[in-house]
């Protein structure tokens, strides 16, 4: 397992440090890949006799680690992402699941990544499956997916997977959070030290259909999930638009004034988010290259 001791280069201006204060709390509180969906990334690579992984904005490396249980045939992984602490986390999360599996952690950015030159009478690693989870977002498409397309091997899938965020998600006690924190921040969606939210142009299967892995098909996976009040906090602190950062001062006065706002909405149980874990499966229509 190696992670440089430099960056590689490409890395975006100010996007390192986008969840760098965060990485403890992201690998705690963020919800992981359902187990559903990691069959479905299995499925495409299983009769492969030594599958890979490319594993894009890997943050903690909640892709990985719920791979490697559903696969465990799982032969190496290439973890990338632009935030160091991230990959410290991740490294140290994936670490005691890896079995025989190898790991390489990469910081750079998604579409300037490139495999290590082989060595001579070595096969160029082309991996068999790629993913990108909760992250396409904050990404430059169309350049990722042609470097997919580049470093990919012939018959691979690619995999770009979310399900949105408590921002996002609507219900009674996600609209009176949100409510809440637009009071302190702003009506904008923030996204840290980027300033505001830059919503897609457009939907992520329209940047599919203009690239080489234009054959999609779309899974869709129900998620229920139960929230304490705490660990809202928790996770709002590893976002980009409730980070402890963006409130300064006020942040302390902010979580009690959610504390108490989700213990009453609560009122004694849990708080209940049920989300659609989406999986886009692309691949090559025919496995060009």
């Amino acid at each position: 397992m190696t992670c440089p001791d430099d960056p590689f280069p490409g890395l975006p201006p100010g996007k390192e440090a986008l969840f760098a204060a965060a990485a403890e709390e992201y690998d705690r509180y963020r919800p992981g890949v359902p187990a559903e969906a990691a069959k479905l990334l299995a499925a495409t690579v299983r009769d492969l006799p030594d599958p890979t992984l490319l594993d894009l904005g890997t943050g903690t490396g909640q892709v990985p680690r719920a791979l490697l249980k559903a696969l465990p045939s799982l032969a190496h992984i290439e973890a990338v992402d632009w935030s160091r602490p991230m990959l410290d986390q991740a490294r140290a999360a994936i670490t005691p699941v890896l079995g025989d599996c190898t790991l390489n952690l990469i910081q750079t950015s998604a579409d300037a990544y490139a495999p290590l030159a082989p060595l001579p009478g070595e096969d160029r690693w082309m991996p068999d499956l790629v993913t990108c989870c909760r992250a396409y977002h904050w990404m430059s498409g169309p350049g990722v997916l042609a470097m997919a397309h580049r470093v990919a091997a012939p018959r691979a899938t690619l995999a770009i997977m979310g399900d949105g965020s408590l921002w996002t998600h609507d219900a009674d006690w996600t609209r009176a959070l949100r409510d809440l924190i637009q009071r302190y921040l702003g009506p904008r969606r923030r996204a840290g030290v980027l300033g505001d939210y830059p919503k897609p142009v457009r939907p992520f299967r329209e940047d599919l259909a203009d690239s080489a892995w234009s054959d999609v098909t779309e899974h869709r996976v129900p998620a229920t999930r139960s929230w304490t009040p705490e660990a809202v906090l928790g996770y709002l602190r590893s976002t980009s638009f409730a980070g402890a950062g963006l409130f300064g001062e006020r942040h302390a006065a902010f979580e009690d004034e959610a504390r108490a706002l989700l213990d009453e909405l609560a009122a004694g149980g849990s708080l209940v988010e049920k989300a659609v874990f989406t999986v886009l499966l692309a691949r090559r229509p025919g496995g060009a290259r």
